[in-house]
């Protein structure tokens, strides 16, 4: 029994769910999509399908909107022809060939629900709805910081930075971020307020501003804004530029340096102390210099305390010692302070010792020693006249001087570990001694009534004096110990015979030499010279061949010795004396004895006596 009505049961419900299928299948059908989204500006279109059962027709296809839960119709087709209302949407409208209805530029006003109406006669009415979208992508954020600073004693919370959002719909979230991170509000810590504006266009615009304390870390940390939006299902955000903030909060350490390094500072250099302070904005500065009382020197007004530097120029030896840097905080008024040594390196005392000590003779031997104070390790140079380096250490050896060797010698004392630190100290090497003649214009070639130069150079200390035994005109030109003399004068025949004597002296001595001058002769009188001296010679073979002719025939008797005595000058009366004078032999003799320095007397070459007998 249980079992038959089971069955029975089983069989009703299958019934009942075949009238149901059937029933759908033969009722009107309207589809269409759920929502559709268009951005401002584009074209809408909102399609709808339906289904007619046995394949037929419809009768009329009504495209309205809800307006405040009324129905206003758009349009109406019928017999294949659209009847538009006259409504706002009058030209916007359009109904493509599937029956969709597009709308042209649509607006944020167009953000409604439209409905599609289709009737089939006998087959009924269906109909459906469509919820249209409209949105506009908002603009980049603008952000705007605080431009006044924000201290970190503040007890209220001080704004940060502003966020605004222009010409979107819907209307979109703005989130804060720091460094990267997103700040969510916070009690008495952050705080965010947010205001939403509807412009006439129907666009929003939407701001947000940031409210937080902050510690001396925000003074690098980096605030963002993004603004966040809906489309199409998915969301979407755009981000502003990073801004950072000032941060005002007091110093906390406070450090002196000397520019350039201390280590590095030498006497005449410019020196900067400068004070830094880890605070903001900076404090103010003062500078002291400790005195040998212990007393502070007030250097302030040397200083710019704005920016805590103070400028010491040309610093010297008693610049150094502590100096130091005082900051001050007008806001809570705490002080710090700094202290630093400042070194001045120095050279001073460069003396130079000479032994033995001064006058110095030629031949001498002296030792120079250099020496030198100062604070750092000294190297020692020594330097001639010419800047030349001659040798290296506190000490210089010079042997055997002479007076070429006199000259200013230079000690250069240098700290190697402190570039350009020098000194120099100056000592001249005097050799003094009688004058010595060096150089003279001798012998010198010249002719009658010529203009020459004579010269006469001579080296001597103390400084000689230079003297003629000649008329003439005289320069005199000093150069070191020598002394040059140039005496200009006109040839004349007791100028050409005897020469002219340059005599040069000093408080030690007295130095003269002889200049020696020859007639230079012209072509032809050299050659008479030489005629002169064959007949000389052929007028002496003569006088022999007389000779030797009385000698054979005894005329010439030779004595005991059987010599002729020739060295008598006295004639006497058996003799015959005959003098043979030749001024060409004696000119010639004079050209051939020039370059001797001593002269022998004119008799000795132009007369010779010798003594004939009958």
């Amino acid at each position: 029994m249980a079992g038959g009505r089971r069955a029975a049961g089983l069989a009703l419900g299958w019934g009942c769910c075949l009238l149901l299928c059937c029933a759908a299948a033969s009722k009107l059908e309207v589809s269409m999509p759920a929502v559709v989204e268009v951005e401002t500006g584009g074209t809408a279109r909102i399609e709808c399908n339906f289904y007619i059962p046995g394949n037929g027709s419809y009768t009329y296809i009504d495209w309205s909107y809800i307006d405040h839960n009324n129905r206003v119709r758009l349009c109406r087709i019928t017999g294949g022809k659209v009847l538009e209302e006259n409504t706002d949407y009058k030209g916007r409208l359009s109904v493509g060939e599937d029956k969709a209805l597009s709308i042209s530029r649509v607006t944020v006003q167009d953000a409604r629900t439209f409905v599609c109406q289709v009737g089939a006669g006998s087959h009924g009415m269906g109909e459906n709805r469509t919820e249209l979208h409209i949105y506009k992508v908002p603009e980049a954020p603008e952000i705007m910081a605080n431009t006044g600073g924000i201290s970190v004693q503040s007890s209220d919370i001080p704004q940060i930075a502003q966020c605004v959002s222009r010409n979107s719909f819907p209307p979109p979230n703005i989130t804060w971020h720091k460094n990267g991170e997103q700040l969510q509000p916070e009690e008495k810590m952050v705080k965010i307020a947010a205001t939403r504006t509807r412009e006439s266009s129907g666009l929003y615009t939407v701001s947000s501003t940031l409210f937080a304390h902050v510690t001396r870390e925000d003074r690098n940390s980096l605030y963002h804004c993004t603004v966040h939006y809906w489309l199409r299902g998915q969301r979407h955000t755009v981000e502003s530029r990073r801004v950072n903030v000032t941060v005002f909060y007091p110093a906390q350490h406070v450090k002196l340096q000397v520019m350039p390094s201390s280590a590095l500072v030498k006497e005449g250099d410019d020196v900067k102390l400068v004070c830094e302070a880890d605070g903001n904005p900076a404090p103010v500065f003062s500078f002291y210099k400790r005195e040998l009382t212990d007393n502070w020197q007030d250097l302030t007004s040397l200083a710019d305390t704005s920016s805590g530097v103070l400028n010491l120029h040309g610093v010297s030896k008693s610049s150094s010692g502590l100096y130091k840097c005082q900051t001050l905080d007008l806001d809570d008024m705490t002080q710090l302070e700094k202290e630093v040594e400042l070194v001045v390196n120095y050279i001073e005392g460069v003396r130079v010792k000479m032994e033995p000590s001064p006058p110095l003779q030629e031949g001498d031997s002296v030792k120079l020693s250099c020496d030198a104070r100062s604070p750092v390790a000294l190297n020692y140079q020594w330097r001639d006249e010419e800047g030349r380096k001659v040798a290296e250490g506190n000490q210089l050896f010079l042997n055997n001087l002479t007076f070429e060797t006199s000259s200013n010698f230079s000690c250069k004392v240098i700290a190697p570990s402190v570039p350009g630190l020098e000194q120099s100290k100056q000592v001249a090497v005097a050799v003094q001694g009688k004058p010595r003649i060096v150089a003279i214009s001798s012998p010198l070639y010249v002719r009658q009534d010529e203009v020459v130069n004579l010269t006469c150079k001579a080296i001597a200390f103390p400084r000689p004096s230079v003297h003629w035994n000649v008329n003439g005109t005289a320069h005199e030109y000093v150069e070191n110990q020598h002394v040059a003399s140039s005496l200009t004068v006109r040839v004349n025949h007791n100028l050409l015979r005897a020469g002219a004597m340059c005599r040069v002296s000093n408080a030690l001595g007295v130095s003269e030499k002889h200049i020696q001058l020859l007639d230079q002769k012209t072509p032809e009188s050299k050659g008479v010279i030489i005629v002169a001296i064959i007949v000389s010679i052929l007028v002496v073979a003569v006088l022999g061949s007389v000779i030797y002719f009385l000698h054979k025939k005894g005329k010439l008797p030779c004595g005991h010795s059987g010599k002729q005595d020739i060295t008598k000058p006295e004639a006497r009366k058996d003799k015959i004396v005959v003098e043979v004078k030749s001024d060409k032999l004696s000119e010639e003799a004079g050209l051939l004895q020039g370059a001797s320095d001593e002269k022998r007397p004119a008799a000795d070459q132009s007369e010779k006596y010798i003594d004939l007998r009958k």
